[in-house]
């Protein structure tokens, strides 16, 4: 890379560290646990609006797995969302009424809070639908992993966004609060990826899956992205470029092998498609607060009045982590 070119990131990623500094007035605090963050705790962060049904379970999943802290904003919720992560015991949490577009999409507020809270932890970086799966992480908590990329001085871990949806109808099982949601959405496509390299960031591109193949099938290239770097061991020179998707420095991003070997990598569960998908599309067409005027949610409004099945001959049920590696959509690298 020339020297013009590193140039221009580091300017890039000073550039979104000052906007994240003046987009902290967006923020008030609802309440401020951040004295029971501890040395080698591991944090998660999230931006979320009226996502109160699936808080119980996302709470617990990531409480199990380790999680110590977590530093939450809320984006104006009015579902009692809000109401519920005030009342938990290990939970942070900031409002704002600010645009999320503004914003950059939550980046600038988790940029700045980050910045603050998060120096040297390991944090995750996920959305309320999303449920980190990783190497043996039916046997070994996240501080096991941590540690080995510690020891391995690996400081960020890719996982690759896997769409999960039901068989049949989205709205024919209920999602109750408080369930595990892969129970419902536990079919997944095992093919049908692409992957690119992205030669400025060095992060890979990836795209496909249901929401390309039923949402975007006229347009594959605009289909979203499902390439995601959730886990961070965090410093305050760090920021997040386009969520999780790229980060700066561009190094975090080299998350595989470039010579042709396997790095340890995992997947992210996105159980977005339930029967709650509906409303939700339609309420976040209406606030127009996505990225690129919203196109993606404007494909889901227009595909959703002909009651899509995500489901095909192809779809894969869910078993375990085991099942990924095997499919070759995450792997456990050297760590044995």
């Amino acid at each position: 890379m020339s020297v013009i070119k590193s140039y221009r990131l580091r300017l890039r990623r000073k550039r979104w560290q000052a906007r994240a500094f003046r987009k902290r007035r967006e923020l008030a605090t609802v309440v401020d646990r951040t004295e029971q963050i501890k040395p080698g705790g591991v944090l998660l962060f999230s931006t979320l609006r009226n996502e109160k049904i699936r808080l119980p379970y996302f709470l617990k999943y990531y409480r199990d797995m380790g999680v110590t802290h977590f530093l939450i904003v809320d984006n104006d919720s009015d579902d009692g969302g809000r109401e519920y992560l005030e009342s938990q015991p290990d939970v942070s949490l900031w409002t704002t009424t600010g645009s999320y577009k503004r914003s950059r999409f939550g980046v600038d507020w988790l940029n700045w809070l980050m910045r603050k809270y998060a120096h040297d932890h390991w944090s995750l970086v996920v959305d309320p639908d999303e449920f980190f799966v990783y190497p043996f992480c039916d046997t070994r908590p996240l501080q096991a992993l941590t540690d080995w990329l510690d020891a391995s001085g690996i400081k960020s871990f890719g996982a690759m966004l896997l769409d999960m949806y039901p068989k049949g109808r989205m709205d024919a099982q209920p999602y109750r609060e408080g369930q595990n949601p892969i129970d419902i959405a536990c079919w997944f496509d095992s093919g049908n990826y692409m992957i690119e390299k992205n030669t400025r960031f060095r992060n890979l591109w990836i795209q496909g899956g249901p929401r390309t193949r039923v949402f975007f099938a006229d347009a594959p290239e605009r289909a979203p992205a499902l390439n995601k770097i959730p886990l961070v061991k965090w410093q305050r020179s760090y920021t997040l470029e386009s969520s999780t998707h790229m980060l700066l420095p561009r190094t975090l991003n080299v998350t595989y092998d470039e010579w042709g070997g396997e790095k340890a990598s995992g997947c992210l569960l996105h159980a977005k498609f339930l029967d709650t998908f509906s409303a939700k599309a339609a309420e976040e067409l209406e606030r127009g607060q996505h990225y690129a005027a919203s196109h993606e949610y404007r494909a889901y409004h227009t595909h959703l009045k002909d009651d899509p099945n995500l489901w095909c001959k192809w779809s894969e049920k869910y078993i375990n982590w085991r099942q990924l590696e095997i499919l070759g959509l995450m792997s456990k690298g050297n760590w044995a």
